[in-house]
């Protein structure tokens, strides 16, 4: 969430930045503004009549004191008056504030200027491109295919149990889905990550904090009864650990990591491109997220992209990096990196992993500050996926098959203890 000081003093820039997000609601800008004025309005007011309301309350008791009772009477008559327009401009000021922070919630990060201007995905910046030695055969099948003829994921099963979009991975597959997560927490702990198990299911406050609500609200499945959310990804529990937080400087950075199901309704998504383990509605993710002091955090967002490169590269896959244009942009986010893998079946680029700087927007939210020179600042925020397990899974089948089989990447045969699926 933008700061109300930091729309009014840099207008300009939040508009323009917005004209780059194709951000409709241009009008909320001057909403905003004019709303906090009334905001400090009616803040100015209510103090002065507090402030008022003591002064007499002091002079009361100085009134009985000298026994001017009927003065005192008229002084205690006042006050009256003042205490019910006071409990007035203080509802009057809540409803502000409430109003306040809705309009806020609606205004998305101001995108850095390293964001291409765009529309949508056609308009994202290749920025980096790596080519994998490894030779692709001919007629290669997609993961789909492949895995029914090895018996490795039953999607039909899932069907039968929960619904669509909710894979059943079995023998061989399992293990592959568990040794690649481990492999992704194994890299991330060398990398200098804490490893954490945080709850799969949040609260709504922790929603709000990170910023999947009110925004992504209709792609969350909701436990009514409980009033919680399963999570879209790790990045919500484990960012909201330090919701509310007072940092000492000393503790910055912050480098965490976490495995964890995700759970994400998908309104909408149909068609060939959703077949098979391109789009589900379950599904593992490895995280890591980083709090960070914020001339530091582009430094880091830098060492997050170069970390993912090297997983990506272990596992011999194709891969290519785009910067996000302003119209692809997610709503928290200032900058974004998306990471891509080459189906070699599908002969088309399957995303795995969005590297993002949040900068204040998250911290905003979550009161997430930390002490410098004496002031409270607010941290920076970021996170990626290290990495998505569907397409991850599916390119590595697809681009590992072989006319009997598929290999198993070196890296991977210590967790797997096998090297070969026929």
């Amino acid at each position: 969430m933008l700061q109300v000081a930091f729309i009014r003093d840099n207008k300009d820039k939040v508009l323009t930045g917005l004209k780059k997000r194709n951000f409709a609601k241009l009008e909320l800008v001057n909403e905003i503004i004019a709303l906090d004025d009334v905001r400090k309005k009616t803040q100015f007011d209510l103090d002065n009549q507090l402030g008022e309301m003591n002064k007499i309350s002091k002079e009361i008791g100085i009134l009985i004191k000298a026994g001017k009772q009927d003065e005192a009477e008229l002084s205690k008559a006042k006050t009256a008056s003042l205490k019910e327009s006071t409990k007035k401009l203080q509802q009057e000021l809540s409803e502000i504030e409430i109003n306040l922070k809705r309009y806020l919630y609606e205004i998305p990060n101001i995108p850095n200027d390293l964001v291409p201007a765009g529309i949508n995905e056609e308009d994202n910046l290749e920025v980096f491109k790596h080519t994998s030695d490894l030779t692709i055969i001919n007629h290669a099948k997609p993961h789909w295919e492949l895995t029914k003829d090895f018996d490795l994921i039953d999607f039909e099963l899932g069907v039968k149990i929960t619904g669509a979009g909710f894979p059943v991975y079995k023998g061989k597959g399992a293990r592959l889905q568990r040794s690649l997560s481990q492999y992704f927490l194994d890299k991330n702990a060398e990398a200098g990550y804490t490893e954490i198990v945080p709850p799969f299911v949040v609260n709504e406050a922790s929603g709000y904090g990170t910023g999947q609500l009110p925004d992504k609200e209709g792609q969350m499945y909701f436990v009514n009864e409980d009033n919680l959310y399963l999570i879209p990804t790790a990045e919500v529990p484990v960012t909201n650990i330090y919701r509310d937080e007072l940092l000492d400087p000393e503790q910055l950075p912050i480098k965490l990591t976490a495995y964890s199901p995700c759970f994400r309704r998908e309104a909408g998504s149909y068609g060939k491109d959703v077949r098979g383990l391109n789009r589900l509605h379950q599904f593992e993710k490895v995280e890591i997220v980083r709090i960070e002091k914020p001339e530091n955090s582009y430094q880091a967002l830098e060492e997050m992209v170069d970390h993912i490169k090297g997983i990506l590269e272990s596992l011999q896959l194709t891969y290519r990096i785009l910067r996000l244009c302003g119209g692809d942009l997610g709503f928290t986010s200032a900058i974004t990196y998306d990471f891509e893998v080459w189906s070699g079946a599908q002969k088309r680029w399957l995303e795995v992993s969005s590297v993002s700087n949040f900068e204040t927007f998250q911290a905003n939210r979550l009161k997430l500050r930390y002490k410098s020179e004496g002031k409270n600042q607010l941290c920076h925020t970021l996170n990626g996926s290290s990495l998505a397990l569907p397409r991850v899974l599916a390119a590595l089948l697809e681009n590992h098959q072989t006319e009997t089989g598929i290999h198993i990447p070196e890296v991977l045969v210590p967790y797997t203890g096998f090297d070969f699926i026929n």
